[in-house]
C-alpha cells in the first residue's frame, strides 16, 4: 500500500502531516514520493488567506488527475479547508473523496482505505479534539529539526483571523509531554527544536497549574545530553509570539542560556491605533517601541522577526507612514508582509473603506524596499565574525548550505558554506563554524574554519 502525502501551509500544519505519516506507517502503509505510484493521496490543506486556499484548491485539482493517469483510488483533503468549507468541497471538488477537518487527524488511517469513508466529510468539533502524547507517532520532515507543537488552537479574536474558528480555543499540552517528547528528538539526533502554537507566548495560560512558557524553557534547555554521542547542545528556537502575551521572564530565559536561540518572533501586523482597534489588537505603538527596546536592552544579540498586513481596510496614507516609520525605526532584522485578505466570513469583512489592491500592492512594495536595505545593513555587521551553521543541504563544487542561530527554517534566509580549504566535506544536520565573508540582502557566504 503506496501513500503520497502533500503538506501546505505553515509549521504547524508540517507537524499535522508528520503525525498523520506515522499513524499512516504504523497502520502498514509505504509513504512514496511519487504520487503516481500511489493508491491513495492525501493532501493537508491551509486556508488562511485566499492565497493559500487558492494553493490548495490547486494542488487537489493537481493530485486529482491522478485518478486518471496513476495508480490513485483515492483523494483524501485534510485540515484547515476543509473545516473552513465543510460539505461544500464535496460539491465543488467531485473529485475529492473524502474530507477531515483539524479535529478529525487522529482518523486519516481509516480514511485512507476503508470502503465506509467514501464521498464523507469528517469535521469533529476541534474543542473536543484531544491533544497528541508522547505516544502518537511521528515521522520528521527533515531529521535533523523537529518542531514542537506545544498548543494547538487560539483564544484571542483579531477581526481578521479565521484560525480560532478552525482550530478552536487554546489548548496548550503540558509541559511534561512537550519535555518527553524533546528528549526524544534529542536522542534521535535532531539539533533543532522549533517550538509553535498559534500564540506561543500564551503557552500555560489555559493550564490547571498556570504554567508559562519561560518556565517550560527552562526545562528543555536542561534535559540532560549525552556529550559522548553529541558534539554540542541542539539549539532552541520560538516562532509565532505575541505583543500581548511575551513575559519579561521569557526575555530572561533567552538572556540566559546560549542555546536558546536568541530569536524573537513576534508579529505586530501594524502600528495605527484605529487600525490595531479595528484589528482587535490591544497594544499601541509606544508599546511596541517599549518592548522591542526592553529585547534589546535585556538580550544584546537579539535578532527581531515580525509580520506585518498592509491594506486593512479603513487603513489610510497616514495609517501606512506611521507603520513605514515604525519599521524604518525599529529596523527589523527579517520582516515579512502580508496584503489583507478578504473573505465574507471574517469579521473585518464588515469594516467600511476597503482598500483598492492596487493600493495595498504599492504599500506591499513600499515595505518590501524599505526592509531590504535594512536586512542588506543588519547583515553586514556579520562580516569578518565566525558563526555557527546548522548544515542542511550539499550544493556542488564544496559548497553547503545551512542557517545560523539567527536564521529560523523556511521564513528567512541561508548561510552558504565554502569548504574547498578544509580536507573532507560537511555532515547534513550537524553543526559547522563559519567565518563570513559576504553578506546580501538576505543571505551570508562564509568559509568553513
Amino acid at each position: 500500500m503506496k501513500l503520497y502525502l502533500e503538506s501546505l501551509g505553515c509549521a504547524r500544519n508540517q507537524v499535522d502531516s508528520e503525525i498523520m505519516i506515522g499513524r499512516l506507517k504504523k497502520a502498514g502503509w509505504t509513504i512514496t514520493d511519487d504520487p503516481e505510484q500511489a493508491e491513495t493521496i492525501v493532501v493537508n490543506t491551509c486556508s488562511f488567506i485566499e492565497d493559500a486556499v487558492q494553493e490548495s484548491i490547486d494542488v487537489i485539482l493537481e493530485l486529482a488527475e491522478y485518478k486518471k493517469e496513476g495508480s490513485c483510488k483515492r483523494l483524501v483533503v485534510t485540515g484547515c479547508l476543509p473545516e473552513r468549507y465543510r460539505e461544500e468541497i464535496l460539491q465543488s471538488l467531485p473529485e475529492v473523496d473524502v474530507l477531515l477537518g483539524t479535529g478529525a487527524f487522529d482518523q486519516i488511517a481509516k480514511a485512507a482505505r476503508e470502503l465506509q469513508y467514501s464521498h464523507l466529510c469528517v469535521l469533529p468539533d476541534p474543542d473536543l479534539t484531544e491533544l497528541p502524547t508522547e505516544d502518537t507517532p511521528r515521522h520528521l520532515t527533515v531529521p535533523h529539526v523537529a518542531y514542537l507543537k506545544i498548543a494547538e488552537g487560539c483564544s484571542k479574536s483579531c477581526s481578521y483571523c479565521i484560525i480560532p474558528k478552525l482550530r478552536g480555543k487554546q489548548k496548550s499540552r503540558s509541559p511534561e509531554e512537550i519535555v518527553s517528547e524533546a528528549t526524544k528528538h534529542i536522542a534521535d539526533g535532531v539539533n533543532e527544536l522549533v517550538l509553535v502554537a498559534q500564540d506561543t507566548t500564551a503557552y500555560g495560560n489555559d493550564l490547571p497549574t498556570r504554567e508559562n512558557l519561560s518556565r517550560l524553557m527552562e526545562s528543555l534547555v536542561n534535559i540532560p545530553i549525552n556529550d559522548h554521542e553529541r558534539a554540542t547542545q541542539p539549539w532552541f528556537r520560538v516562532l509565532y509570539g505575541h505583543p500581548e502575551s511575551i513575559e519579561d521572564s521569557f526575555i530572561d530565559a533567552v538572556a540566559s542560556h546560549n542555546n536558546l536561540c536568541s530569536y524573537f518572533d513576534i508579529p505586530i501586523q501594524h502600528v495605527s491605533r484605529g487600525i490595531l482597534k479595528h484589528m482587535g489588537r490591544r497594544y499601541t505603538k509606544d508599546d511596541l517601541y517599549r518592548l522591542f527596546d526592553r529585547i534589546r536592552d535585556r538580550v544584546p544579540d537579539a535578532v527581531l522577526r515580525t509580520t506585518i498586513i498592509v491594506g486593512f481596510p479603513g487603513e489610510t496614507d497616514n495609517d501606512f507612514a506611521a507603520l513605514l516609520q515604525f519599521v524604518e525605526d525599529v529596523r527589523f532584522d527579517n520582516l515579512g508582509v502580508f496584503i489583507y485578505s478578504d473573505s465574507d466570513d471574517l469579521v473585518s469583512h464588515q469594516l467600511p473603506n476597503h482598500i483598492p489592491g492596487d493600493v495595498a500592492t504599492d504599500r506591499y512594495h513600499q515595505l518590501m524596499s524599505a526592509q531590504s536595505g535594512i536586512s542588506s545593513e543588519n547583515n553586514r555587521k556579520y562580516i569578518g565574525q565566525a558563526v555557527k551553521v546548522l548544515v542542511e543541504e550539499f550544493l556542488d563544487n564544496h559548497l553547503f548550505a545551512g542557517r545560523t542561530n539567527f536564521q529560523a527554517p523556511e521564513v528567512d534566509g541561508s548561510t552558504y558554506i565554502n569548504t574547498a580549504q578544509l580536507p573532507f566535506g560537511l555532515k547534513i544536520g550537524s553543526f559547522a563554524d563559519m567565518r563570513v565573508t559576504d553578506a546580501m540582502e538576505y543571505d551570508l557566504m562564509g568559509e568553513a574554519i
